[in-house]
């Protein structure tokens, strides 16, 4: 049984490992080649993209190949695997703290918002997060309280916005168009933080149920789990944001080779 559930979770991570690294390339090509995608948020996103390719391209090869022969690779590769298997994870947790901050300035604080998240603090979040994560369970309570914040505060505005809107859209159309912009980012950007925290907290409770780790077939399938988000985040992208699945149809269809391609509208 053990072995069949091993050969499975193999083929699924051989699956994924491709899916993993051809999306998350998407996204990071999107961003950074387009001009009007690069705000404080996707810059954010880039960041997480670019851990989640890692994650395909690294430590799911990795991962498989340890699960499926014996080590051969030496010692130094091993500490390498075992750091990256690390620090990787972790740096995609501190990527979505900062995702939780950006959201919460943005719908708490709104007038400050363009000075307070700019696109230069934002890249300095992204090279910095390693700083940002000392635990689990700092980044994960982080989350979970700003969010909490931010959907108290989302609704507020939400009921406020319904039984304004028409005296509202007449004398500041700009203005409500934004705000409905934002509230739904949070809403993306919340789903998510839901599905990090519903991939990453299994293994982590796990390893606290049972320390000795002696039910192996339970630590592949939420190891693969563990891995799985890396694939479920541009999975997300491509569902509730529209720039991106008409930046994938540009650079598919070889459009992007075009000159000037970096000014398309994409927005």
């Amino acid at each position: 049984m053990q072995k069949l559930v091993k050969g499975i979770l193999n083929n699924l991570q051989e699956e994924g490992e491709v899916i993993t690294v051809v999306l998350n390339l998407l996204v990071i090509i999107s961003v950074s080649h387009f001009r009007q995608l690069h705000s404080p948020t996707n810059t954010i996103l880039l960041s997480l993209a670019v851990s989640d390719f890692l994650v395909g391209l690294l430590l799911l090869p990795l991962e498989i190949y340890r699960n499926t022969s014996c080590w051969f690779l030496g010692e130094i590769v091993c500490a390498v695997y075992y750091f990256l298997g690390c620090y990787i994870p972790y740096t995609s947790i501190g990527n979505i703290v900062l995702i939780s901050v950006d959201r919460y300035v943005a719908i708490c604080h709104p007038l400050h918002y363009p000075t307070t998240i700019t696109a230069v603090k934002a890249k300095l979040y992204a090279t910095g997060v390693v700083d940002l994560i000392l635990t689990f369970v700092l980044p994960v309570t982080a989350i979970v309280v700003l969010y909490m914040k931010v959907f108290v505060v989302a609704v507020i505005q939400a009921r406020s916005m319904r039984s304004h809107v028409t005296f509202v859209s007449v004398q500041h159309p700009v203005k409500v168009k934004a705000k409905k912009s934002e509230l739904k980012a949070a809403r993306t950007l919340g789903v998510l933080v839901f599905t990090y925290l519903l991939c990453f907290c299994p293994l982590y409770c796990y390893t606290f149920i049972d320390v000795n780790l002696t039910d192996t077939s339970n630590m592949y399938l939420l190891t693969g789990l563990f891995y799985f988000n890396s694939c479920l985040n541009p999975v997300i992208y491509t569902l509730f944001y529209p720039w991106f699945r008409k930046a994938v149809k540009v650079i598919i269809t070889l459009q992007i080779l075009n000159p000037d391609s970096c000014e398309t509208n994409m927005l």
